[in-house]
């Protein structure tokens, strides 16, 4: 080949033929890639909805196709590219290669500077939103009493495991749905278990297990209701590849929620989207595209917000995605301005950040509350920034239906955190072995006549049971122990501990440098002595008859 004398850096081929070759082969490439569209949606959705995924993947690609359309190279290779990769291909694909790493490398360094400043108005847009369109309230709503959250999700996926037995099958991942009845339940998919029945099996249907109750709980099987396409599937035959193959421009964070209408079993995901913002500068900010209501027999209705509202197979279901909730309440921290929230140089004020909880609780905030009229709402509590705070600033609730935000302002009170709360039910019990024989998990914030309340639960270390439910004002660290499910029912309704039948209660310390009291009552009930303790201490009980000897 001769090179053109206008193009001395390009070989002198038959053009128009190359570009038809190129074209064709180029479509078929696009085929094979389109069959198995769901294996790059994640490639795909970023490049589209990521200022860093558009610069490193959607101009990468770009590249890619203007350099596959060109005509071979007639200079030598790029100086210092070598190596098998060298060897096995022809000199111009090798110095087309070349091109594109250094286009590549290039776009990787400007995405990830250009990704500091983008994710920090990300967040500021984000929390303008939320605080744009939230409505502060000044007084909490009323839970549920008849939908307490009892069982932890531990205990639940311990008890129902050892309740049911597929050969085949196993129970997935556990997550909230609302039972036929009205309750809540711990709600799974019932899965192929191996490898030979993931490709060849179908999902058997889903399980409920009651979580309102501690003792005599209702597990209930749908298990003759077979999945067309299912948890647990692998490729073509799986609700993740179905999902994706009929509405490729949504992500599905959120874990399905099993639940069943009418007797028949459905599994309903909520849909996140994304927008972009010009201003300041190009980002993109999270919405709510609804969800997809997936059927036995394999179909999948994509619903609109609107249209999984309206949907009576949907009423009462958990609707809005977690993972927006989780996004919206996390980028609180940047409603006072960007260079507030800075390290150094920030003031901080008036920042918030998401209450922590210990390691070992079993759950995450947003915590799923059910509220009078059975609303299912996402409660998250905040604290002020700083490492050295825990007490709350405020009370987030967002609408699991409508994806409707409220907050609750403590005015300055300060209100007990989930890890200070969990605490108090351990030093209220100096007798129980924690951490050797029973632990506190799954603390809940619970709205008792305008006051929070955190109900822990104290069980097992192996998890297969409850042993009580503990319930610790946020307000005056009161803690009010309850051993059965109509205790804590009845307290819940009334919000008074003494008039629930049974209940002991133990009122915080007053005294400066006292963090709780051993309480030594006779059999009668009359206290004997109450010894102090302070803080960090950790006392040891031990009995000894009046005879023993030395």
């Amino acid at each position: 080949m001769s090179e053109d004398a206008g193009h001395p850096w390009l070989a002198d081929v038959d053009l128009p033929r190359h570009l038809a070759v190129r074209a064709v082969g180029l479509l078929l490439v696009v085929a094979v890639l389109y069959s198995i569209r769901p294996l790059f949606h994640g490639l795909v959705y970023q490049a589209l909805y990521s200022p860093s995924g558009l610069l490193t993947i959607g101009i990468t690609t770009l590249a890619a196709l203007v350099l596959w359309f060109l005509p071979p190279f007639a200079a030598a290779p790029v100086s210092g590219f070598s190596g098998d990769l060298s060897a096995a291909l022809p000199e111009s694909a090798n110095q087309k290669l070349g091109v594109l790493v250094v286009v590549f490398t290039a776009l990787l360094i400007v995405s990830f500077i250009y990704g500091i400043p983008a994710g920090m108005v990300t967040e500021r847009t984000m929390a303008q939103d939320t605080m744009s369109e939230a409505t502060e309230i000044q007084e909490l709503p009323q839970v549920n009493p008849d939908n307490p959250r009892i069982a932890p999700r531990a205990v639940s996926d311990v008890q129902t495991r050892g309740s049911v037995s597929y050969r085949t099958h196993r129970l997935g991942p556990s997550d909230i749905a609302r039972a036929e009845d009205g309750s809540l339940a711990w709600s799974y998919a019932i899965e192929p278990n191996g490898f030979r029945n993931k490709l060849l099996d179908t999902q058997r249907g889903v399980l409920l297990s009651d979580m309102t109750r501690m003792e005599d709980r209702q597990i209930t099987a749908f298990d003759e209701q077979d999945f067309a396409v299912g948890e647990g599937m692998f490729l073509h035959r799986s609700s993740d590849w179905n999902l994706r193959v009929t509405d490729y421009f949504s992500q599905y964070y959120d874990d399905a929620v099993e639940f069943t209408h009418d007797g028949e079993a459905y599994m309903y995901y909520p849909k996140t989207g994304h927008e972009w913002r010009l201003t300041p500068i190009p980002h993109t900010v999270p919405t709510w595209d609804g969800g997809a209501l997936l059927r036995t027999d394999g179909t999948i209705e994509h619903l609109t917000p609107e249209e999984a509202q309206n949907s009576e197979i949907l009423d009462g279901q958990r609707l809005y995605p977690l993972y927006n909730s989780r996004q919206f309440i996390e980028s609180l921290g940047y409603r006072n301005g960007i260079v507030n929230q800075l390290p150094t140089i920030g003031a901080h004020r008036g920042e918030v950040e998401i209450a922590s909880l210990p390691a070992g609780t079993g759950n995450s905030q947003p915590f799923v509350v059910d509220l009078e009229g059975e609303q299912m709402n996402y409660v998250t509590t905040m604290e002020p920034y700083g490492s050295d705070t825990r007490g709350l600033d405020e009370v987030w609730l967002i609408d699991a239906a409508t994806g409707e935000f409220r907050f609750f302002g403590s005015d300055r009170e300060t209100l007990t955190g989930p890890e200070r709360a969990m605490g108090i039910v351990r030093s209220a019990d100096s007798q129980t072995g924690w951490g050797d024989n029973f632990q506190v998990v799954e603390p809940v914030p619970v709205f008792l006549n305008d006051q929070l309340w955190w109900h822990s639960k104290v069980v097992p270390i192996d998890n297969t049971d409850i042993s009580r439910s503990v319930f610790v004002s946020a307000s005056t660290e009161e803690a009010v122990e309850l051993g059965d499910t109509e205790a804590v029912r009845e307290f819940i309704a009334t919000g008074d501990a003494e008039e629930v039948e049974g209940v002991d209660t133990e009122p915080a310390p007053n005294e400066t440098g006292v963090d709780y009291y051993i309480v030594i009552s006779d059999s009668d009930g009359s206290v004997i002595e109450r010894i102090p303790v302070e803080p960090n201490q950790e006392p040891s009980i031990s009995y000894e008859p009046a005879n023993a000897s030395t």
